[in-house]
């Protein structure tokens, strides 16, 4: 057994469940106006709301194209250059008068339905307005002046979208972070680019998953290599970033001060999934990570076949001298399967990984699903037993907060950020 959000952290979940009740109001709607929302949505879809960043600063917002001329596309091999989409939340300045960016483009969203329900069954095809959706961030806004921030890098989950975390970086952008999400393309649902490149007909690309890529060692394999090759890569645009440099490969200008509010010395990575896996094992093969957080991805290959075990990886075979947090739940599927490579990391000796659970949740809870999913479900959007599947029972008003808890307390342990 291992600690429990319900049993060994009370005074987190106490604190959790009161603050949690005030950010899933993130706008200061009314009991009324909640009211007069849900009578309009027949006519114009469902609009979701992220809850609130807890933090003292704002956060502005801004997105890279980033375009690795070094390697082929790994999964669509006709693409001669492998292309990022990132989006980097800060704390900002000078906001007043700025919009709020949206979570998702227009793009982006009209395709985002499709995609979400082939990944997470029983999500609705229909009934949402995912372009409606308003971050906390301020699109463009100058970066605040200061000390330079640690820079913590998120890698989402197979199949789903860098906006899917757009709540866990606002948070921690707003005590003090700068973060930035990535897109990995073909693997992700869908990607919009600024442009095209050659071998690109169209400013997307959508995944080239039919299925789960544990399913398909081959396939699994070029997914973490290539994450992996992306977050180095990453790594590099951010120092050129701090430089002085502008990486943005459309030369799109950037927010004022941006650069200098980097700190590429001090580097932290977090993922759920396969972006879980991602980063830990980026964190083994590049010394620039020097904290990771896996959020409930395997840490070993899937097997060749059927009655063998997979390969662990080196980052589970051998350990690793940096701070390594695990995060699962109990309603996750595959738990018995994670087990095996989580024992492994956790036996070897120095102390420096650690593993928290919360109960009543399932492997959807560290994402925007979270919050989204029980909104679906008040909704009649979503049926009960699919929010039980996807994230389960657990109160948003719980699940957000705890999560936001451990995330934000391993960084402030061991990358603290200006004033956290």
């Amino acid at each position: 057994m291992f600690p429990t959000g319900a049993t060994t952290r009370r005074g987190v979940v106490r604190s959790a469940v009161l603050a949690g009740a005030a950010l899933l109001l993130a706008d200061g709607a009314t009991p009324a106006q909640a009211r007069q929302r849900q009578r309009s949505r027949a006519t114009t879809g469902v609009t979701l709301r992220l809850p609130r960043p807890t933090g003292p600063y704002p956060t502005g917002v801004t997105t890279l194209y980033l375009v690795d001329r070094s390697r082929p596309d790994p999964l669509t091999p006709s693409i001669p250059v492998r292309e990022l989409m990132v989006t980097v939340f800060y704390p900002a300045h000078a906001v007043h008068g700025r919009p709020f960016a949206s979570q998702m483009s227009a793009m982006a969203a009209g395709k985002f339905p499709e995609t979400a329900a082939a990944i997470h069954p029983g999500l609705p095809t229909s009934g949402v307005d995912w372009a409606a959706t308003p971050t906390h961030s301020y699109a463009g806004a100058p970066a605040r002046p200061g000390r330079r921030r640690p820079v913590l890098l998120y890698s989402p989950g197979g199949g789903d979208p860098r906006a899917m975390g757009t709540g866990l970086a606002e948070e921690l952008a707003s005590h003090g972070y700068a973060v930035v999400t990535v897109d990995h393309p073909g693997d992700a649902g869908v990607v919009e680019f600024p442009g095209t490149s050659d071998g690109r007909p169209e400013p997307w690309r959508e995944t080239v998953f039919r299925g789960d890529p544990r399913m398909d060692p081959p396939l699994f394999r070029t997914v973490i290599d290539t994450r992996i090759a992306d977050i180095r890569f990453v790594l590099d645009a951010l120092e050129a970033l701090a430089a002085g440099r502008n990486p943005d490969a459309a030369g799109r200008p950037l927010p004022e001060g941006l650069g200098r509010a980097l700190d590429p010395r001090r580097v932290g990575a977090y993922g759920h999934s396969a972006g879980g896996t991602t980063v830990a094992e980026a964190m083994y093969e590049d010394r620039r990570v020097r904290a990771a957080v896996d959020m409930e991805g395997y840490l070993d290959h899937p097997a060749e076949a059927p009655g063998r075990v997979g390969e662990l990886y080196p980052v589970a075979r051998h350990g690793v001298d940096r701070p390594l947090l695990l995060l699962g739940t109990d309603g996750f599927p595959e738990r018995r399967q994670l087990e095996r490579s989580w024992s492994a990391m956790l036996a070897h000796p120095g102390g420096r990984t650690d593993r928290r659970r919360l109960d009543r949740a399932a492997h959807g809870v560290f994402t925007d699903y979270a919050a989204f999913v029980p909104q679906l479900a008040s909704a009649g959007l979503l049926t009960a037993e699919d929010r039980i599947r996807l994230v389960g029972a657990v109160d948003p008003v719980v699940s957000v907060p705890w999560v936001r808890h451990h995330v934000r307390s391993f960084f402030a342990r061991h990358l603290p950020a200006p004033g956290a």
